[in-house]
Formats: C-alpha cells, structure tokens, sequence
C-alpha cells in the first residue's frame, strides 16, 4: 500500500509540474513582445497611442510591428489562441504611411494609427480574403471594401488582419462549438484555454482580450458581438440597425444585422463608433439613421453619467444563474451609489417572438447569401445557397458540424412571401411599439439591464455549446442597441453587464456604460490558464 500511495503521488507531481511548466511557456510567449520592445502594447486604449505618436514615442510602423510580433507569440505559438484567420501583408505600409502623413502633419482622422481586425465576414479590397470562416468561400476577394472597411481607412486605422467567427455566423448548425469554423478551426478563451470565446464574434473578443489589436470589429444579429464581449472581458456594442452600413457583410437578417465596435475600454468603442457612422445609399437601414447618427460620441463619457438615470432590471434574465446573480446584484448597488433609480421590470413580449424571430432570419439568410454572392461576380467561388450546402456535402473536412440551418433556409420562399411578411410586422409590433417603446414610455426608463450571459463553458467539439442563456434577444429582434460592459469575475472568469435601449440611444447607453465602468474598474487582462 505504501508502494502504491507513492507511485500515485509521483504520478500527481509529475502531472502539476506539465502544467506548470505548459503555462509557464504559455506565458514566456505572451512577454515575448515586450522584451523586444523599450515599450509594452498590452492594454493600450486610443488616447495612450494617439499621446505616443504626437510626443515621438513610438511611430505607427513600431506600433503595427508591436502587434505584428504579439499575434505571432500568443495567436500562433504559446497559447495557440487561434483568433485570426490572416495576417493584412500590407499592414507595415499602411502603417509608413501614416508615419509619413504624421511628419507632414496632414489631418489624421479619429482612428490614426489605431490597428483594428475585421471579423472575417466583412468585405476587404485588398490582399486578404473574405470567407465567414467556410472553406467554400476560401480565397474569395470581394469586388470592393465594405462600408466598415473603407470607414476605418478613411479615419487613419490600420486593418491588421481578419479575425476567425463561428462559421457563417454561427447559422449554419444547431449543435455547433461558438469560435468553430471549417476554415480556422476553434478559437480558444483566454483567461482558460479549455473554455469557449462564444460567438460568433469570437476572434474579435479574444484578439481584444489579448492585446492582439487595439479594436476590433464584430458583426451581431443575436448576441454575436455581446457574448464574446462577455466571455472575454471587453466592451462590446451592437448599435441600432442601421447606424452602421452593413454593405459588404456577408448577411444573416436584414432586420437585426449589425456590425458593431468592441474595445477594451467603453471610450475606445465610442471613439471607433463615430468613426463608423453616416447614411450608406446601399442600405435601406442606414438610410433610416439619417438625422440620427453622431460622428463623435466621446461627448457622452461622463463620470456622474449614472446620476439621474432611470434603468430597468429586465427581471426574466436578471437570476438565470446563480453564480452570476450576486455579481449582478453588486452592480444593482453599485449603480444606486452613483445616483441611478432602479425599477424591476417584467417580460416585455410574448414567447412567439422568438420562433418568429428564428424563421425571418432563415428567409432572409437565403437572399441575403445569394445577394452577397452575385456581388462576387463571375469570379465567385460559390454562386447561391445551394451551391453551398452541395459543396458541405462534399468537402469531408467540413464535417465537424452538420448544416441543418443552411438547409432549412435553402427551403423558404421569397421575402414577398404572406408568411414572412406577416411574422416581420408581428415581431416588430411586439418588441418595437407594443414592447420596449411601451414599457420604456410606462416607466419612463433611460434604458434596462441584465446580466449578458454565463460565464464560459468548456469548449465541446462533440455535444456543442452549452449555452445557458443571455440577455440580447430583446434588442436584437427590435434592432434596437445593446453594449456589453465588464461586471466581475465568476472562478476566474469574466462576465459581462448588458445595457440597452430605444432606437438611436447609443449616447445615453455610453453615459451609463463609461460611468459604471469608472466607478468599478472590473476589467481584467487575461492569464492564459490551461483550464
């Protein structure tokens, strides 16, 4: 017996050293960077990189380079986070460039200098691909820059590359792994590498996270931009439908599609938001912001922002997990403390709406991909929908994950259809005019809040996502905004505070974001833990 009781504690010390010594490299890695540098880039916001490039600390080029080196050390080696697909070969000439306009002293732009990933379903014409992370759009260079894209070169940033997605948007199973795509494999989180990002803004949140850009750009219909926002630590905002162009996104819904900033700070997000905004002739929705949108919206970083503010506790989402609640509910007092009033509030729609809100997004997911993929011309790798789910059949690679969603939308009729018509008005009835317009006039509320999701799970390339809930569908399907701020920490994970309101509030939402935010400092940077 005692032969065996030492033979399993060697067996136990040898287990805890491999770990040790797994993370220790893990974390070699994550320095790497800086022990190249006179200066670290980890967790610098828009205004530290504006302030160094101004006083000649450090160029655009040593910056871009920075990040460069930081993807290679934590994305591709050491953690192995997996969050980017490619790599902009570009990126150093754009980032001379910009060297060259500051000694000039040209007009800089909002974003100069301010390296940014693009989720990889937003057009870029340039060198890299745009793919949704399938292998059937795998080397497809769209025709054009999307709206996102040509916004952030028009403010001064610096594309450094695209960043992995649940595939299609996390639209094409019902049993799928969030941060999977056939073409990028899984994104891993990284404050514990065994759990998932959430998606299907995966790599975005994660390359946030881990200071492998300074911004990134996610895309959202239902929770896409806020989950992984929450299972990462960082700031996420999904703006009012419309606000932002989605010209050039490969779709999901024309009714609740967004793309959306994230950042690791809430000022970083509304200095990118205003970056982003203007009326886009090529989208109906963006037509509808006109009157509405801001080009800056820093005037709404205030510290007392809470005071006065009116806020709903959405009560069905309010104690969906128990580790959750008491985090939570901190945040409740905290936001007293700064002068806000509390009201509880109930369901604000029917259960209906949200099978409604699933079969308008399959008869919109079927014309919007055939749209997206006439706009590829001739050179179009894949021509509709029905292509695709041919090439999935084919391609064994691409087996991970069935297509049940691909084919049931492959099965809808046209958007001139009585049945689709009929569930649109009925969805937007009931979470626009008859939900959160009615409730927030009732009450007279500034916005509602919730907990954003559960902390992440144990990634699970068999059963899938064990998904226990969130707070987004309300403002998705009204394509109202939603911003996802750090509340806490759960065993070591991070989890999220979602605020949200009526159509084109994103200022008031930033008031009551920046002043939570300052006043309880929960964001926390990520240690690469194996599990």
């Amino acid at each position: 017996m005692k032969f065996y009781a030492f033979v399993c504690s060697l067996l136990i010390s040898i287990l805890l050293l491999t770990s040790y010594n797994a993370n220790t490299n893990e974390m070699k890695a994550v320095n790497q960077t800086k022990n190249n540098l006179n200066f670290s880039i980890e967790e610098l916001n828009i205004p530290d990189l504006h302030q160094g490039y101004e006083n000649g600390k450090f160029s655009v080029q040593q910056i871009v380079q920075a990040y460069l080196n930081r993807i290679e050390a934590i994305d591709k080696a050491g953690p192995a986070l997996n969050a980017l697909l490619e790599i902009n070969p570009d990126a150093l000439d754009i980032a001379k460039r910009l060297d060259a306009q500051l000694k000039a002293g040209k007009n800089k732009g909002a974003l100069f200098g301010i390296p940014v990933l693009l989720k990889d379903n937003i057009d870029t014409h340039d060198k890299m691909s745009t793919t949704a992370g399938s292998k059937a759009l795998a080397g497809s260079k769209p025709l054009q820059d999307s709206w996102v894209a040509a916004k952030l070169r028009e403010a001064g940033a610096v594309i450094l590359g695209k960043t992995n997605l649940s595939e299609w948007a996390n639209f094409r199973s019902k049993i799928s792994s969030s941060g999977w795509s056939g073409l990028g494999g899984q994104t891993k989180n990284p404050y514990k590498l065994d759990r998932n990002p959430c998606g299907s803004s995966s790599g975005s949140g994660v390359a946030v996270a881990a200071s492998l850009s300074t911004l990134a750009i996610g895309t959202e219909t239902n929770g896409s931009i806020v989950c992984p926002s929450n299972n990462n630590g960082v700031v996420g905002l999904k703006p009012t439908v419309g606000l932002i162009s989605r010209s050039g996104i490969i779709p999901i819904s024309f009714t609740q599609d967004s793309a959306g900033p994230m950042g690791r700070t809430v000022e970083d997000v509304a200095i990118c938001l205003g970056a982003l905004t203007g009326v886009d002739q090529g989208d109906a929705k963006s037509i509808n912001s006109e009157n509405h949108f801001l080009t800056d919206y820093t005037a709404y970083l205030k510290k007392d922002g809470l005071q006065g503010k009116r806020i709903g506790i959405y009560k069905p989402f309010a104690d969906f997990h128990p580790r959750v609640s008491p985090v939570f509910h901190q945040a409740i007092e905290d936001m007293k403390a700064a002068g806000a009033k509390l009201i509880e509030i109930e369901e604000v729609m029917p259960e209906k709406v949200y099978d409604e809100s699933y079969q308008i997004m399959l008869y919109e997911f079927k014309d919007g991909l055939n749209t997206y993929f006439t706009s590829l011309g001739d050179a179009a790798p894949i021509k509709n929908l029905n292509e695709l789910i041919a090439f999935n059949e084919q391609d064994k690679t691409e087996s991970t994950f069935d297509q049940k969603i691909l084919i049931e939308a492959a099965e809808k009729a046209d958007l001139d259809s009585k049945d689709y018509q009929d569930k649109l008005a009925k969805m937007l009835l009931n979470t626009q005019k008859d939900g959160m317009d009615k409730v927030m006039q009732e009450n007279e509320l500034d916005a509602f809040i919730a907990p954003t999701a559960s902390p992440a799970w144990k990634t699970d390339l068999t059963n899938g996502d064990l998904y226990l809930g969130g707070s987004s569908s309300l403002s998705a399907m009204a394509g109202y905004p939603i911003i996802s701020v750090p509340m806490g920490m759960v065993d070591g994970l991070p989890v999220g505070i979602s605020i949200w309101g009526k159509a084109w509030s994103e200022g008031i939402l930033f008031e009551i974001a920046y002043a939570y935010e300052q006043q309880t400092q929960h964001r926390k940077i990520p240690q690469y833990l194996p599990h």
